[in-house]
């Protein structure tokens, strides 16, 4: 086993050379690439690129987002690289988001092998997932006032989003919404990630949201989707950078909060597991959506319903992601499937002691 996650079967000397050659066709002049290289935590499902692109009169700090390769086992079965895209760019000029700007976007698989976009590269401080900040690093040694800071900025982020004014142009890259169509989204998701191998506990808890179903859902907004912290680029406490819209959607509002909550609360159950405190007072379900009520006005709720359902799609993914890890003999084959799901015992408390109120 490794303690490494492998995430790219691809050689960086050759996507220098063939990155080159486009970037020149694309500016109408030589481009000099600075050499080629992956963030520390490479993203799990597309890869990510950093380098520096020159050429007479500009030098531009670049990060390039591409589709895996298929040898690679994808955490997702399609990627829609210019949905990531447009969105990215809707989100910046639309809601005023500090999403990257968006350079180029090239949809032949010819030049690299596989589709893909540029965007500028920002500095900042990202909260890590390896080890998590919950274990160490600049959050956890942070002040109260400072992560309190960080919270409601982050909160504002989405709230921004929600309430921007989006077209049904700006949306037409994206699926119909709706809960229902993203809820038997996710189903397909897990039947083509784990069909081979069924999963009990995510069964069970698909089971569980048909009989807790939100009686009105709310309105449909433009939703994040992978909305975290981990997404973010932070200076002085402050976004300056949002980035991984793969997962964006049209859904309630609902999605974006929970999956923010529970994603904490997924680092802060691990920190807790081996004894250390990590930070509890943190994205709290209260304090998260009483920030929210206060910038927008909408009275968040089901949210017992929003926060399962984000557990469940959380444990799709990571067993997905356990899988890929399996393939490349980084970890073995656990004896029970439910053991794929690194937070089994979190979804497993949540399935026994959750129930409707009223």
């Amino acid at each position: 086993m490794t303690d490494e996650m492998r995430t790219s079967t691809r050689d960086l000397e050759e996507l220098h050379d063939r990155l080159g050659i486009w970037l020149s066709g694309r500016v109408d002049r030589p481009v000099t690439v600075s050499e080629l290289s992956r963030p520390m935590e490479n993203g799990m499902s597309s890869e990510t690129l950093f380098f520096t692109a020159s050429w007479p009169g500009e030098r531009v700090r670049c990060v390039a987002r591409m589709a895996p390769a298929q040898e690679a086992v994808p955490v997702f079965p399609f990627y829609d690289l210019r949905a990531q895209f447009e969105i990215m760019r809707s989100a910046r000029e639309k809601a005023g988001i500090p999403a990257p700007r968006a350079l180029w976007f090239e949809p032949d698989p010819g030049p690299l092998g596989t589709p893909f976009f540029i965007m500028e590269r920002e500095d900042g401080d990202v909260p890590p997932d390896v080890l998590p900040y919950t274990f160490e690093g600049w959050m956890l040694d942070a002040a109260p006032r400072d992560r309190r800071r960080l919270q409601d900025a982050t909160v504002a982020i989405v709230a921004a989003l929600h309430d921007a004014p989006f077209t049904e142009r700006d949306l037409a890259v994206l699926p119909e919404g709706g809960l229902r169509r993203h809820v038997d989204g996710q189903r397909a998701y897990y039947e083509w990630a784990h069909g081979g191998m069924r999963i009990p506990l995510l069964e069970r808890g698909f089971d569980w949201l048909e009989a807790h179903w939100p009686r009105d859902p709310g309105p449909d907004v433009l939703c994040w989707g992978d909305a975290r912290i981990g997404n973010v680029m932070y200076r002085d406490f402050r976004p300056v950078a949002v980035f991984d819209w793969e997962m964006a959607a049209v859904g309630p509002r609902e999605l974006d909060l929970a999956w923010m909550i529970f994603l904490h609360r997924f680092f802060q159950d691990i920190t807790e597991a081996i004894g250390m405190p990590g930070i509890p007072d943190f994205m709290r379900r209260d304090d998260v959506c009483g920030k929210y009520r206060e910038l927008t006005g909408y009275q968040v709720r089901d949210m017992e319903f929003y926060e399962m359902y984000a557990a469940l799609r959380h444990g799709a993914i990571m067993a997905r992601v356990w899988q890929r890890r399996i393939y490349f003999g980084e970890q073995p084959m656990p004896d029970d499937p439910d053991d794929l799901v690194l937070h089994r015992a979190t979804i497993e408390r949540m399935l026994k002691g959750w129930r409707r109120t009223p």
